[in-house]
């Protein structure tokens, strides 16, 4: 087999991409990357307005289609609306998620099956719904688990542990179904990233309990800091790309560190 360059193998020229919670935070920044090595992105979001405009940023290339991840009739629309546009789908990044804090003894029903159709659903969806778009020429699926798949971070967030737990089990057992068909199926557990949505928890909140909050977390992370959306992106850019063509059923830990202590 011929060996790529460096160049030919993160080259997405001609290939087209679906990216849900594409319109802000790590979802953007994964967008951007996808875009800037040549691929067609499909920006999937709830947030019409910043969603539309941070498509037209992408110029023809780019696209935006609203979308409930956790809706199974919003799913179907979205893959069939960007093969429609675009004659195919190549990638499918499923990174939509909601992450609010509530102890389970004071968790109502409600919450807890929204976090799961949110974080779990969504995640079926989008894969089994790229699947059999890709069936015919092979794909890459990426789904944003989180460290927590693999410890706890704090109390308050056991339902989205639960999901998350359930991401990485899905993914590992997805990529076994698929693999036949040339679909690699991985997953991205990012550690503490500053993003709109972790701002967003902190709204509200005591400024000094917030500011020492942060100190002592980012004090367990070695590497010293919180990590950015381009961190992120730069690794799922990878899983998309040829560089990892021998990859599936695997997850990238991306966390500056912290799983060590």
């Amino acid at each position: 087999m011929t060996q790529k360059s460096i160049s030919e193998l993160f080259d997405l020229s001609g290939k087209t991409a679906i990216v849900t919670g594409g319109a802000m935070g790590i979802g953007y920044g994964i967008v951007k990357r996808l875009a800037e090595a040549g691929a067609s992105v499909v920006i999937a979001d709830l947030d019409e307005k910043i969603g539309t405009n941070k498509a037209k940023n992408l110029g023809d290339k780019g696209m935006f289609v609203k979308t409930d991840v956790s809706s199974e009739k919003d799913v179907k629309y979205l893959v069939e609306t960007t093969v429609k546009k675009f004659g195919a789908l190549d990638i499918m990044i499923n990174n939509a998620g909601i992450f609010p804090q509530k102890k389970v003894t004071e968790m109502d029903v409600a919450l807890w099956d929204k976090i799961q159709a949110v974080n779990m659903r969504g995640v079926f969806l989008g894969c089994r719904e790229a699947a059999l778009a890709m069936t015919q020429r092979g794909g890459v699926i990426v789904n944003i688990a989180s460290i927590d798949a693999r410890h706890p971070s704090m109390v308050g967030l056991a339902a989205y542990d639960a999901s998350k737990h359930g991401v990485w089990g899905f993914t590992k057992n997805f990529a076994l179904e698929v693999a036949k068909q040339g679909i690699r199926v991985n997953a991205i557990a990012p550690g503490g990233i500053a993003t709109e949505g972790v701002a967003k928890m902190s709204e509200g909140a005591d400024k000094k309990q917030m500011t020492e909050q942060i100190k002592v977390f980012t004090a367990k992370i070695p590497l010293g800091r919180f990590g950015e959306p381009d961190d992120i992106a730069t690794a799922a850019l990878f899983l998309c790309s040829d560089a990892s063509a021998y990859m599936t059923g695997a997850m990238v830990i991306v966390d500056g560190g912290v799983l060590l202590t």
